[in-house]
């Protein structure tokens, strides 16, 4: 596989580079890149910032904030940590499959005598703890599947940057982090660094070094740093756009966490958005558009719901699911 290589570490820059390499590089054939943020919290598209990020302590530890193009939880970033981004040609969202596109990581990861696993929806696991999280985005006949490897990263930023805690909790919420979530460095072959490791997974998803870099031109590396200025360094993308709402259902499922908050005058939808670590392949803003100006019960919002090909949004997540998240004002 072809790759590219990336070595700045802002994470405003690398976000944004994620998301040029989707919707503008069209490559011919799969392609990756390995790449590292130095300390940042990524947010998932469907999160609310706020409610994620503890932002007295990012601020007082100069750990970047960036919300990203795909859905999924926040994660923790630091140079303990590798970060990886597949982009495959797909002819149809539908042929999706979230295990065929993590098994070049898996297979790189075995070949490094690293036996990692999948689990669950999107992780893997090593002796039961996890070490990467993964998530993904369809657009434009491509799909770009990235994810972390914790492979030395400080367990105590990730704890302080993450939730918003009681001073109290947080010694033991750190023992609990500990004991779910592994690192790379404890199962590698002994004298491995972060460096090697990184040259190892290059040498062996390059097909051993043979298939060549990409080198992007100065013009295309304009128009990354570009998105970069006016998207993923703004306030308004990684904090802002929150609607007023006088309506919140929340809840748990399989498939992730989804809020969902509306304002709702005389029964009907006048604005609508949904928040989550649920795994969807594109923007909601087709489920927005379909719901706005509906009546607010279930049976009106299943209607618009089976009209969408609703795992495109939602991932795993059923409609009935969602559906099930608006108390009825009306029927």
């Amino acid at each position: 596989m072809r790759h590219i290589t990336n070595l700045e570490t802002d994470a405003t820059y690398n976000i944004a580079m994620d998301a040029w390499l989707l919707n503008t590089l069209q490559p011919k054939e799969a392609i990756f890149v390995i790449w590292q943020n130095k300390k940042a919290v990524i947010v998932g598209q469907n999160q609310n910032t706020f409610a994620e990020v503890n932002q007295e302590y990012v601020e007082a530890n100069d750990i970047q904030v960036v919300r990203r193009v795909t859905g999924g939880s926040a994660v923790f970033h630091d140079l303990g940590n590798l970060n990886f981004t597949f982009i495959v040609p797909v002819a149809n969202s539908a042929t999706v499959n979230f295990k065929k596109f993590v098994e070049p990581m898996l297979r790189a990861l075995h070949v490094l005598n690293i036996p990692a696993e999948l689990s669950g929806r999107n992780d893997l696991m090593l002796d039961g703890k996890k070490i990467s999280g993964n998530a993904q985005r369809y657009a434009n006949g491509y799909l770009m599947h990235h994810g972390t490897l914790l492979f030395d990263s400080k367990i105590d930023d990730m704890v302080h940057s993450l939730n918003v805690a009681d001073e109290k909790f947080i010694s033991k919420a750190a023992k609990s982090v500990r004991s779910r979530v592994g690192m790379i460095k404890d199962y590698a072959p002994e004298g491995t660094t972060v460096k090697t490791f990184y040259d190892a997974l290059v040498y062996e998803l390059s097909n051993h070094g043979v298939d060549q870099e990409i080198l992007l031109t100065p013009e295309q590396l304009a128009e990354i740093k570009t998105l970069q200025e006016r998207q993923f360094s703004q306030w308004d993308w990684n904090y802002g756009n929150s609607p007023i709402s006088n309506f919140h259902n929340h809840a748990k499922f399989e498939g992730g966490i989804v809020d969902v908050y509306a304002q709702v005058e005389n029964g009907m939808i006048k604005a609508l958005r949904f928040e989550g670590d649920f795994l969807g392949l594109h923007d909601l803003a087709p489920v927005i558009t379909a719901l706005t100006g509906q009546l607010f019960n279930k049976k009106a919002i299943l209607v618009q719901l089976q009209a969408l090909p609703y795992r495109d949004y939602f991932g795993t997540i059923s409609i009935e699911e969602i559906a099930s998240l608006f108390v009825p004002i009306r029927e």
